[in-house]
């Protein structure tokens, strides 16, 4: 667990990377900014040796700043710590919907992580890295497609894309009966279940409890895979199931080993080639001080115990175990600088301080209550004297990132830095007030790379069509 002595005098040294961990090196999850975050002799926050300032007067701001150390030492403490603690094999896939786009996907591939896509849109972004990279053949069954409700046009593209689909109810197992017939493959299935587990997390991000949108309840599963073993349209080769999000308890997935084992072995009774298990992600990051996440080897640590005291238990072979994870690799490799504006005082009962975005490009304090830190990137070492609500700048009263946020008094062109954006934060972006989204940079050893271009106006309006009689309506 992180601990800490350290009693910062200044606004900015007590978010820096710090404390001890049980492993070494430190887990990114465990940090409130990324692992090559420091203040440099000018008093200015760098990220992989990129001045925070200089970059947002390089490419504007809002930015999304994405330090690359961070997010491959999180790839590597998974993949190794599966190696280190599962006697069988494994398989670290990326859930990309935490963010999507075609230099993640680049980085994750490098790395030799899978990918877990839930839209075409996401599965066509992979694929067209993947191209690119030339690794297009080599990855394809490292591709495992998710979602309750997958179209038609999207099971295909699955299909001739050759990625593994994790069906998620009866009508898809139907639809791809339909669409397997004339196919000279198999279709490559997992069975994505509803393990009945609750877990202490937000009501929108747990899904493995019962009363979910997502997967086949037990009572369900003897007629599941008694439909998939007498269709030899299918080869199912697992199981999986996923239990929530920003989870910091270990006990839940002990739970979880021994659900996915039981029905495991089922499913092998019935003559199913189960191989695999995909246990899902869900570990947290610290978003605040006051939260407290296991490190990614602990959490491997106590997955791998569990599915192999659960498989000892059952009496079966050891199956391929696999892990998704998106937040806990992602989320704290990424900070958010804005350019501060306007600011207002209510005597005795708020200030508040306006930015350059808000929830156009990060919704999730508005749609999930979620809590960031914030620090001025160009006054690191200046005393945090005041409490201010950070307010972003479209017309939304509930558009607020921070509502207490402690920090040096700032001034109109200050730089803010939100940490912990990585995950969910571009990847739920949106135009609200028609506003354009952000750009993002990748920055590693002194070098930033554009992977993101700001969206002009232009961009906003792209896809507008204006029918002529609209366009050509008479002056009155």
């Amino acid at each position: 667990m992180l601990t800490t002595d350290f009693k910062p005098q200044n606004s900015g040294d007590q978010y820096l990377p710090q404390g001890t961990t049980d492993e070494s090196p430190l887990s990114p999850n465990q940090q409130l900014l990324p692992l090559t975050a420091k203040v440099n002799s000018r008093d200015c926050l760098e990220i992989g040796g990129c001045e925070i300032s200089t970059l947002v007067q390089q490419y504007g701001s809002p930015l999304y700043i994405l330090d690359e150390f961070t997010l491959r030492t999180a790839c590597q403490q998974y993949r190794e710590a599966f190696k280190k603690y599962y006697p069988g094999q494994s398989q670290v896939i990326y859930a990309s919907k935490a963010w999507s786009c075609m230099a993640v996907c680049a980085i994750i591939a490098s790395e030799g992580l899978g990918f877990d896509v839930v839209s075409g849109g996401e599965l066509y972004t992979t694929l067209q890295t993947l191209e690119q990279m030339g690794l297009d053949q080599e990855i394809a069954t490292k591709i495992y497609f998710h979602g309750n409700n997958k179209s038609k046009s999207e099971l295909n593209f699955a299909l001739d894309s050759g990625c593994t689909i994790i069906v998620d109810n009866w009508l898809e197992l139907e639809t791809l009966v339909k669409l397997g017939g004339n196919r000279s493959k198999s279709i490559r299935i997992m069975l994505r279940l509803t393990p009945g587990i609750e877990c202490h997390t937000h009501e929108y991000i747990r899904t493995g409890h019962l009363d979910s949108k997502f997967g086949f309840d037990p009572h369900q599963l003897e007629a599941v895979l008694t439909y998939v073993s007498e269709n030899p349209v299918f080869n199912c080769i697992g199981l999986h199931a996923h239990i929530g999000s920003q989870i910091f308890e270990t006990q839940p997935h002990y739970d979880l080993a021994a659900v996915l084992v039981s029905c495991m072995k089922a499913a092998l009774e019935r003559g199913l080639p189960i191989e695999e298990l995909n246990i899902g992600g869900g570990l947290g990051i610290r978003y605040t001080e006051k939260d407290d996440p296991p490190t990614i080897e602990a959490w491997v640590k106590n997955v791998a115990t569990a599915l192999s005291e659960a498989c000892q238990a059952q009496q079966i072979p050891l199956p391929k175990l696999m892990a998704e994870p998106g937040r806990s690799l992602i989320g704290s490799a990424c900070v958010t600088a804005y350019t501060v504006g306007s600011r207002k005082e209510i005597p005795d009962l708020r200030t508040y301080i306006a930015v350059d975005g808000g929830m156009s490009d990060n919704p999730r304090p508005i749609t999930y209550q979620s809590l960031y830190r914030a620090i001025i990137a160009n006054k690191m070492s200046s005393a945090a004297t005041e409490t201010v609500t950070i307010a972003g700048k479209h017309c939304e009263s509930g558009d607020i990132l921070i509502k207490e946020a402690l920090l040096p008094k700032t001034e109109p062109g200050d730089i803010l830095v939100v940490m912990g954006t990585g995950a969910y934060n571009y990847s739920m972006a949106s135009n609200y007030n028609r506003l354009s989204r952000p750009a993002a940079v990748l920055v590693n050893e002194g070098e930033a790379n554009l992977i993101l271009q700001r969206e002009t106006y232009e961009d906003v309006l792209r896809c507008d069509r204006l029918p002529e009689k609209l366009a050509n309506f008479p002056n009155k």
